[in-house]
């Protein structure tokens, strides 16, 4: 089973890529496999409502997007981090979001079942995470995937970063227990053929 980790920041080595990676590195130690994708310097164009899609699941634009459609299709598990910018998730994501509606066009909900995390950096403790983490989740129940956050002891919508992801030691404990948390729930997932 797959772990996708997409990291939504517009910077290739930033706080998001490093909680992205560190909690996927959590998720392999518990034994399953796992992918990164940083949507940094990738063409993504955005989603133009045609609607195209709606007859052959595919979408009209081609870009960047087309290799992340493949490796969506195959994961069981979706780790979706952004930092937060002007308190929601980054344009980057959001049109990554976007485009991915032909997953759940005509009737069909192609994600259904599979299950989702985030993760949100932002400057300060209360810097818009939980609204990053929303918006995440808005798009994961959207897609009717089954969300997770990061559980006990703190039980909030997700991991959260401020500042520096490497120097935030709360943080990466809310990353770990998400990691860990979307990797139980995974496990338990039947196996996708």
């Amino acid at each position: 089973m797959l772990v996708l980790g997409i990291s939504g920041s517009p910077r290739q080595k930033g706080n998001t890529a490093y909680a992205i990676q560190q909690g996927l590195e959590i998720i392999q130690s518990e034994g399953l496999q796992t992918e990164f994708i940083s949507l940094a310097g990738l063409n993504i164009g955005y989603c133009t409502g045609c609607w195209a899609c709606r007859a052959t699941h595919t979408c009209v634009i081609h870009d960047d997007m087309t290799p992340i459609y493949e490796a969506i299709r195959r994961c069981s598990g979706l780790l979706l981090g952004s930092p937060v910018y002007m308190g929601l998730v980054s344009a980057q994501l959001k049109a990554m979001m976007d485009r991915t509606v032909l997953f759940r066009v005509g009737g069909v909900f192609e994600l259904s079942g599979r299950v989702g995390a985030g993760i949100a950096c932002g400057g300060f403790r209360n810097g818009g995470q939980e609204l990053v983490l929303q918006s995440i989740h808005t798009y994961l129940l959207q897609q009717d995937m089954a969300v997770v956050s990061d559980g006990p002891p703190f039980s909030h919508s997700g991991a959260a970063i401020a500042g520096v992801a490497e120097q935030d030691e709360l943080g990466m404990r809310t990353v770990e227990n998400v990691a860990r948390r979307l990797a139980s729930a995974v496990k338990r997932l039947p196996a996708r053929v």
